[in-house]
């Protein structure tokens, strides 16, 4: 996942990786946290120019924001006319992923704007929201015609056992176990086509191991 950089650097990246490469690119927080969707045309205008830079190379756009304080926010009705206005003035073609930490705004309003705007929900392992199997109510979890999902872990708790990430601190299996049978279930419905998936170091302690165990437990080798 990358941040925006310069258009030498990213037209860097272009010529720099495989043609079958995607790349996941992380929105800017001026428009997420400061702005936090209001008047950040000319940011979006910007960021949007630089990352087609990559061509078909351009994979999801994701839109990650903070847990927000109701002197930022109101609540979930703020948020999500921000947020349709935002997508509506989006390029249709763009795929657009959504993560909120406001655990209250997930239900069924925030997944019909994002099914109408065809964008897609972050599907977070994380300590701020519950995950697929610990929802309360389900949810339709398919807004578009693809899944996205970040195995990010608890930041602070594994910062106090570990800062190096070279090797698997908090077993995950059980976990990204659930995350199959989840994602399985995704893939059997005709209207998803593709998964997108990251794992961050903080999540068991060594990405690489994270992405490893998970593929040998969806091909059936673990």
């Amino acid at each position: 996942m990358v941040p925006s950089s310069s258009a030498s650097t990213v037209a860097g990246w272009n010529e720099k990786t495989p043609q079958d490469f995607t790349f996941a690119v992380k929105v800017p927080q001026i428009i997420t946290h400061e702005k936090a969707l209001v008047r950040c045309e000319p940011e979006w205008d910007e960021f949007v120019e630089r990352m087609s830079l990559l061509g078909t190379k351009l994979g999801p756009m994701l839109l990650q924001f903070p847990k927000f304080d109701k002197w930022v926010l109101k609540g979930a009705d703020e948020f999500r006319t921000r947020l349709s206005a935002f997508l509506k003035g989006a390029t249709p073609s763009l795929r657009l992923a959504v993560e909120i930490r406001n655990r209250d705004w997930l239900d069924d309003r925030l997944m019909d704007l994002l099914r109408e705007h065809n964008a897609a929900l972050a599907l977070t392992d994380t300590t701020f929201l519950p995950r697929p199997w610990e929802m309360k109510k389900p949810l339709d979890l398919i807004t578009t015609d693809f899944a996205y999902v970040r195995w990010l872990g608890d930041r602070k708790g594994i910062e106090e056992r570990t800062t190096t990430w070279d090797k698997t601190v908090v077993e995950r299996e059980h976990d990204l176990r659930n995350w199959v049978m989840v994602l399985r279930r995704l893939v059997e419905d005709k209207r998803l086509r593709k998964i997108f998936a990251f794992a961050n170091n903080h999540y068991g302690g060594h990405a690489p191991a994270t992405v490893k165990t998970f593929w040998q437990l969806w091909n059936g080798n673990k």
